[in-house]
């Protein structure tokens, strides 16, 4: 990407699994941003639409191939985000010729391999601790954490398994099809619940197989989402710890599928799915500079 005039510039429309990005190069000349701005260019009436604006910058830690930023459509920024990791690996391995990229994010540094229009990720590791997640209170297991949508002798959601992988996640697994639950009704209160500080995202996860686990996303800052690549990784090693579900797991999102592994050896999480590029254009400067 490239600046085309003084007053313009350029950005990239992406997705991972329908999970869809507005991506803007800030290697050379520093974009800023500001909440309004970021809103601006997610909204898809006004704007150009998008769950995530993206933001690439040079890395600051020896090792790191671009350094990303975050920002959700309500113009939150966050640590991380699966799919637009394999995004920007995507861009920048076509740039370079090389396979092997590293991301500097707000999570820490994400080491990825493109092979033509898949890319895997490490992740990093799952936290679980009540206070690495982080949780308002102390639960000692957080396998499942006392909290529940509905009737106290009837719950319809109860008991979420919870972790932080890279950001908050709460996962409430169901017996019936995600589908059937009104998620767009329950995931603004349980995303902004008062055990979850930073607020959660959501998930509700069916365990078809042992190795495929269906999922339905409520993102933080976002709402329903075809794909959530921090939330498929959530399920597959909350599933893991549960011991309902296997370490390698296929994760099925209204998008398409993520296979997640949740290494063994020395508890990395591999995430390995698609990335499209669907097209290019061009933002009002004043929209993203001073």
């Amino acid at each position: 990407m490239r600046r085309i005039m003084s007053d313009d510039i350029s950005y990239l429309k992406m997705n991972g699994l329908g999970n869809d990005f507005v991506i803007l190069d800030g290697r050379e000349t520093p974009v800023v941003l500001d909440e309004d701005r970021v809103r601006w260019v997610a909204d898809r009436e006004q704007g150009i639409g998008c769950d995530q604006l993206i933001v690439m910058e040079k890395p600051s830690v020896e090792g790191a191939d671009v350094s990303m930023r975050i920002f959700n459509s309500d113009g939150g920024e966050v640590a991380a985000c699966g799919n637009a990791t394999r995004c920007v690996a995507g861009v920048v391995a076509r740039e370079s010729g090389c396979a092997e990229i590293v991301i500097q994010t707000g999570a820490g540094l994400l080491a990825s391999r493109v092979d033509g229009q898949r890319a895997s990720v490490d992740m990093g590791r799952p936290m679980f601790d009540w206070q690495d997640i982080p949780l308002s209170e102390e639960f000692g297991d957080t396998r499942g954490i006392e909290l529940q949508i509905g009737p106290i002798d009837a719950p319809v959601l109860h008991t979420p398994s919870v972790v932080n992988v890279g950001n908050p996640h709460a996962i409430f697994w169901v017996n019936n099809d995600p589908d059937d639950y009104e998620l767009e009704r329950f995931g603004p209160l349980l995303e902004n619940h008062p055990v979850f500080p930073q607020r959660a995202n959501i998930s509700l996860a069916q365990v078809l197989a042992p190795e495929e686990i269906r999922v339905r996303v409520w993102e933080r800052g976002v709402g329903l989402t075809k794909a959530c690549g921090t939330a498929a990784c959530a399920v597959g090693v909350a599933g893991a710890r549960k011991g309902i579900s296997a370490r390698k797991v296929a994760i099925h999102l209204p998008g398409g599928t993520l296979d997640i592994e949740w290494c063994e050896e020395d508890d990395q999480i591999i995430m390995c799915g698609p990335w499209e590029l669907e097209g290019k254009g061009v933002l009002p400067f004043n929209l993203v500079g001073d």
